[in-house]
């Protein structure tokens, strides 16, 4: 019989294994995109099929392995092997620069392929193994402080991430460096999480016929469409996100080729404003003990739309790059980052609390098909239409490729698009009340 794993011990490996994989997250969604516009060329249809393929081998993957997970009832193996190998094929994706650029479309195609096989193992130990893990833990006491944690830990992971990233990148483009470090980061804690998850982290396996009959039963929705609240709750991240997706995605490269700033200077400008908002889970993570959850996130769309229309009104010429600090650049980052901060706390634990207690892997399938799939592909397409129609375009002369410029746009449409979730958000407040009552929890 293994011992008892302690409190702190079991927070030390939700900390310790989300911030890994949050900081790893942060490499792709932020650096890797850079990365191509520094060394493969400034051009939006790579970063869109990045996040096509990525989004796609990520889905198949949690479905996958939270089905394989869910019969065998262990999420530990697949935690610890996913967090190496994800780790290995970070540092795989660096070498993509060394191929001749004489050969354009072959480069774009590796470039693609290497980011779509490490978001296959990154969804292994993260999705299917590590938030899935965090499912099984969560209890009514500490709801809460998970749902704190895993809101806060990509906050976290963007603030180091894009500090540190910049700091390793540096003002010679060593993007090399960056994914060295941060490959052999995630293999540290893929090693550790071995060691330290245990049998009492198992759950009892649940099987339904063969592996691919019940792979393939969760996408007939039929159990998923009578769970109305959830259904609506999944439509408005679906929504929220694509808009999100459509200026996240050009974050870096916005700061960097519009308004000038160094990647060192990009960092800092990222994370001191996403830290202060960060401050706000402490008291959403109050009102989520008190069942607040679709309240939190109404007003957390607001307030990003807010966020997204100050940073809008941001222009080039009124920034002076030299200069880190920039009031206007500063308060629409932190704005943005209150509402993204609060809607995924609330979102997550409201979720996850929904999710059938037979079949919280495949759900957890689930979540990925609205909260990344839809999001990525919806949001990429829009948001190179956005860069290609509306951006700053130069003939490369060089390569004598097009290249585009995201400017502030990608705000503009990103945040009309959010404003559109409020709609099924808010027809979730009858379900929630109702389940509420039902349970006599209280909602006061």
């Amino acid at each position: 019989m293994e011992k008892k794993r302690s409190n702190f011990a079991m927070w030390l490996l939700i900390w310790g294994l989300g911030l890994a994989g949050q900081l790893c997250w942060n490499m792709e969604n932020q650096w890797f995109n850079t990365f191509v516009y520094a060394k493969i060329g400034k051009d939006p249809s790579i970063i869109t099929g990045m996040l096509i393929c990525s989004a796609l081998a990520t889905t198949f993957s949690t479905f996958f392995f939270g089905t394989w997970s869910d019969r065998i009832g262990k999420r530990r193996h697949f935690i610890s092997l996913g967090y190496i190998l994800w780790g290995i094929f970070t540092i795989g994706f660096g070498l993509t620069q060394f191929i001749s650029k004489d050969m354009y479309t072959l480069v774009g195609i590796t470039v693609v392929l290497a980011d779509t096989v490490m978001s296959f193992f990154g969804s292994m130990g993260n999705d299917s193994g590590f938030n899935v893990w965090c499912n099984d833990i969560m209890t009514d006491k500490n709801k809460g402080g998970i749902g704190a944690a895993l809101a806060t830990q990509p906050v976290i992971g963007t603030m180091v991430g894009t500090v540190v990233g910049g700091m390793l990148v540096g003002s010679d483009d060593n993007y090399m460096r960056l994914f060295i470090v941060m490959g052999v980061f995630v293999i540290i804690f893929g090693i550790i999480s071995f060691f330290a998850l245990n049998k009492n982290d198992d759950v009892e396996p649940y099987r339904d016929g063969t592996f691919w009959h019940q792979f393939l039963s969760v996408f007939n929705f039929k159990e998923f469409f009578k769970l109305k609240e959830l259904v609506l709750l999944h439509v408005g991240l679906a929504i929220f996100f694509i808009g999100f997706n459509v200026y996240f995605a050009y974050l870096g490269n916005y700061l960097i080729y519009y308004l000038g700033y160094s990647p060192d200077m990009m960092g800092i400008i990222e994370a001191v404003p996403l830290t202060l908002a960060m401050l706000s889970a402490i008291p959403v993570a109050k009102l989520i003990n008190k069942n607040k959850e679709p309240y939190i996130v109404l007003v957390a769309v607001i307030v990003n739309a807010i966020g997204c229309l100050i940073t809008y009104l941001v222009k080039a010429e009124n920034v002076d790059p030299t200069k880190m600090f920039n009031p206007h650049v500063w308060i629409g980052i932190l704005v943005v980052g209150l509402g993204y901060i609060s809607i995924l706390q609330a979102s997550k634990v409201w979720a996850k609390r929904l999710f059938p207690a037979d079949k919280k892997g495949q759900f957890e399938g689930i979540w990925i098909l609205f909260f990344v799939l839809i999001p990525w592909i919806g949001g990429s397409l829009l948001g190179e239409a956005t860069v290609k129609t509306s951006g700053h375009t130069f003939i490369d002369a060089a390569s004598g490729q097009m290249q585009y410029i995201p400017n502030g746009n990608i705000f503009l449409v990103g945040g009309l698009f959010c404003l559109l979730s409020l709609i099924p958000f808010g027809l979730t407040l009858k379900h929630h009340k109702a389940r509420i009552e039902n349970k006599g929890e209280t909602d006061e």
